[in-house]
């Protein structure tokens, strides 16, 4: 358990830091991860588990989106569309455990105005920029 929460003590350092960090060094965190032992697949494992995971919703826990650090997956966030055009109101629910990729998975709550809320499942241990919208959702351009 400590060796846990370490780890995560020294993700967060790496993921508050500055915008120049993350363009330098975007995947130093998911490689922090691996060398802790909390490491995702990587390689034909990864290719084999995004294939399978493709025949789900996106945003579902079987098919988090993939995203790069939090920035990432706000950013996608903030990209997505409801049925009326407007942009969705989300907040962050937490980290609920493994995604189908072996990293922690996050969890955030997506509504739309007069919507039931949705859970969207996402994965920021990759290189991101996911351009696909949810289902239901239009998405705006990078």
């Amino acid at each position: 358990m400590m060796r846990y929460i370490l780890s995560i003590a020294v993700l967060f350092t790496a993921t508050v830091s500055t915008n120049s960090y993350a363009v330098e060094n975007p995947n130093e965190s998911r490689d922090m991860m691996r060398e802790l032992g909390y490491g995702g697949l990587k390689g034909k494992k990864l290719q084999k588990a995004i294939t399978v995971a493709e025949a789900h919703d996106l945003g579902s826990a079987k098919n988090p989106v993939r995203e790069n650090m939090p920035q990432g997956e706000t950013a996608y966030l903030a990209r997505l569309r409801c049925a009326d055009g407007k942009r969705p109101i989300f907040d962050r629910a937490g980290s609920v455990g493994n995604s189908p990729y072996g990293y922690i998975m996050d969890k955030y709550i997506v509504t739309c105005e007069g919507q039931q809320p949705m859970d969207v499942y996402m994965d920021m241990y990759h290189d991101g920029g996911e351009n696909r919208p949810l289902p239901a959702f239009t998405i705006t351009p990078a």
